[in-house]
């Protein structure tokens, strides 16, 4: 599996390392979101979501479990950590994958038996265990159609292995 590491100082940067992701993504696209609570998933979520056009405000999901940002093409944001899969068959999630829109989903873990296994995933560690410090970004692909996407973010986007 190819993968990219990036190490990210501050939020701004987290926030531009979103806007650079977006560049490769498009309509029906599926981001999976992995890292701890308060490593960064929302803030390269709002990056994304900025690098697609979106001007609004992006936050959580964690109590509403989604948010519908209203783009071209739109973005639907989902957070699963409060849920279960049996929850994650309630919510008609499967209506989303089919939509022309990108998702992003934080903590897709909890619903690894239900969503689909090709995605751009990215995971956010703390370095040295400190909230203080830089982080640590893992982008890998699960499939072509997201090892493309990855090879596309590493060839033209302004970031170092």
């Amino acid at each position: 599996m190819k993968v990219l590491d990036i190490v990210v100082c501050s939020e701004e940067e987290m926030e531009q390392l979103g806007t650079a992701i977006a560049q490769v993504l498009e309509a029906g696209d599926l981001v999976y979101l992995i890292g701890d609570l308060g490593v960064g998933k929302t803030t390269l979520a709002r990056g994304i979501a900025r690098g697609l056009g979106y001007k609004g405000r992006v936050n959580s999901p964690t109590f509403v479990i989604m948010n519908i940002y209203e783009n071209i093409p739109p973005i639907y944001h989902f957070d699963f950590y409060r849920l279960k899969t049996d929850d994650m068959l309630d919510l008609g999630l499967e209506d989303y994958l089919d939509k022309e829109g990108v998702i992003l989903v934080e903590w897709p873990q909890a619903g690894e038996k239900i969503l689909p296994r090709e995605a751009l995933v990215i995971s956010i560690s703390l370095i040295g265990g400190d909230y203080d410090r830089e982080r640590t970004v893992n982008v890998s692909a699960r499939g072509k159609r997201y090892r493309q996407k990855l090879e596309e973010l590493k060839c033209g986007a302004d970031i170092s292995d």
